[in-house]
Formats: structure tokens, C-alpha cells, sequence
């Protein structure tokens, strides 16, 4: 957590089945059914990838509430047959289904919603406000927070950002990363991916850059810009934030270290 009248810190990492994570994250000998289990104690919240590729039950969200702690958070990456079209305006059917599969089980663990789009996937503004009116904002008595993940350059603009600000809709800030990056806080979070852990550093990031990690997500849950991550659309009110910081892809085997060193930072 961040200090007195500052957003909450959860930092994590996408998924937790990674057979490489075994010896290095995971004790050889843990079952791996307990693997959430593991992982949803050293970290505070877990990025869900499957969610993305196929949908799951309600049960199966129920579990996963079940096997992690109070105060854990998941976000969810949602289905790929929502984002991955043409016209976004069509995407209302299978943004419901997403819904109906039952993620509000998760219950207080369910955090943001990651519409992630292909890198191919321009700025069309009209399409794209129409694609965000279809998001709800409530589902189940639960309120829902949704993050956009646009790899697009044409997003790169000050017309993009107020939309997505317009409708209270977060959008990923995409770090160590070829993609377009786009720091600007337009929602009550700010949601993270770092994708620059490499080879050779036990934690992924030498430990300047995991010191730096940390005073980024303070300054962020403070309201703040950090240095290098300047807004494209003016400055936004400085309001504290919730912050969510995965460390996801880079040198993949790394990434729990570096989340784990975050946190320890964090204190």
C-alpha cells in the first residue's frame, strides 16, 4: 500500500503456470494446484492471460477467489473476440457473454478489465467511443474498471486520451516496450506493464531500476508524473490513484523477482 491519502500499489505478473517459475519461484515440490496459492502471497495481484483466449466458469472464478488471500486483486484480460475486429461497434454480444461467464465470483478480487487490441489496430475516434459506450460501468452490484491496451501509434494523440478520460477508462502504460507509450492517467488507476527485465539480473532490472520502479508507482498513487512518463494531453488533476504494475514478457523466468523486489521496496 502507498502512504496516508494515496492510491493503493498492487504489483504482480501475468499468470501464474510457467514451468520455468519451478526452483525459481515455486518451491520443485510444490503441488500444482497450490500454485496460485504460492504466488498470491509473495505478490498482490496476478494479471489473468487465459481469459483472453477462451472463457471460463463460474466456478472456475470462484476458485480462484477461494485460493487467494483478502486484499489480493486480479485483473483480467478480456476476450480477444471483442477487440480482435473490424468494427468495434459490433463487439456488444460478446462483451456481455464475457460478463455472463460469471467474473463478478471473484467478488473482491476482481480488479480491472484489460481490453488489449492488436498492434495493427488503428485510432478510428468514432469507432472507438462506440466500442467504449458498450463497456459497463456495473455489472452484478459490482463496479467495473476498465483498462485499454492500444499498441497503435495513431493512439498517440491528445484526442484519444480524452476520450478514454471522457468515459473514465484507464489506458495501459506500456513500459520497456516497442509500443507507443501513452502515460497519460485517465481513470482513478494507473496500470502498468514493464516489459524490460533481462537475462543476467537475478530481479530482472538492476536494483537502480527496481529503486525507480518503486518511487514511479508511489508518485503515480500520489497523483503525480514521474520523470520520462510525462502526459501527451495536458496536465490531468492530481489525484491519488490506485496502482497496478505487472511485470509481464521481457526475460519471462525474471519477472516474479522483480515484482517481489517492488514490493519490498514498497515496505
Amino acid at each position: 500500500m502507498a502512504k496516508d491519502k494515496a492510491g493503493a500499489i498492487r504489483v504482480g505478473i501475468g499468470g501464474w503456470t510457467y514451468e520455468p517459475w519451478r526452483g525459481t519461484f515455486y518451491p520443485e515440490k510444490l503441488a500444482h494446484k497450490r500454485e496460485l496459492e504460492h504466488a498470491s502471497r509473495q505478490l498482490t495481484s496476478i494479471e489473468i492471460n487465459g481469459t483472453f483466449y477462451r472463457g471460463q466458469k463460474p466456478a472456475t472464478f470462484a476458485k480462484w477467489r477461494d485460493e487467494t488471500p483478502e486484499g489480493f486483486v486480479f485483473s483480467l484480460k478480456a476476450p480477444r473476440f471483442a477487440t480482435n475486429r473490424r468494427v468495434l461497434a459490433e463487439a456488444g454480444e460478446s462483451i456481455t457473454r464475457f460478463f455472463d461467464s460469471g467474473v463478478t465470483e471473484l467478488g473482491s478480487r476482481l480488479g480491472p478489465i484489460n481490453w488489449q487490441f492488436a498492434p495493427t489496430k488503428a485510432f478510428d475516434p468514432d469507432d472507438f467511443a462506440a466500442f467504449l459506450d458498450l463497456l459497463p460501468k456495473d455489472v452484478d452490484g459490482h463496479a467495473i474498471r476498465h483498462v485499454v491496451e492500444v499498441r497503435h501509434a495513431s493512439f498517440q494523440v491528445p484526442e484519444f486520451v480524452a476520450l478514454a478520460r471522457s468515459h473514465g477508462v484507464a489506458v495501459v502504460v506500456a513500459a520497456d516496450s516497442d509500443y507507443p507509450l501513452i502515460a497519460d492517467p485517465t481513470a482513478s488507476f494507473v496500470y502498468v506493464r514493464a516489459m524490460g527485465t533481462v537475462e543476467g539480473e537475478t530481479a530482472g532490472y538492476p536494483p537502480k531500476a527496481l529503486d525507480a520502479w518503486a518511487e514511479r508507482a508511489k508518485t503515480w498513487a500520489a497523483g503525480g508524473a514521474p520523470d520520462g512518463f510525462e502526459p501527451i494531453a495536458g496536465e490531468p488533476e492530481t489525484t491519488p490513484r490506485d496502482v497496478f504494475l505487472y511485470f509481464i514478457s521481457g526475460h519471462k523466468v525474471a519477472n516474479p523477482a522483480a515484482a517481489m523486489a517492488v514490493i519490498d521496496r514498497l515496505g
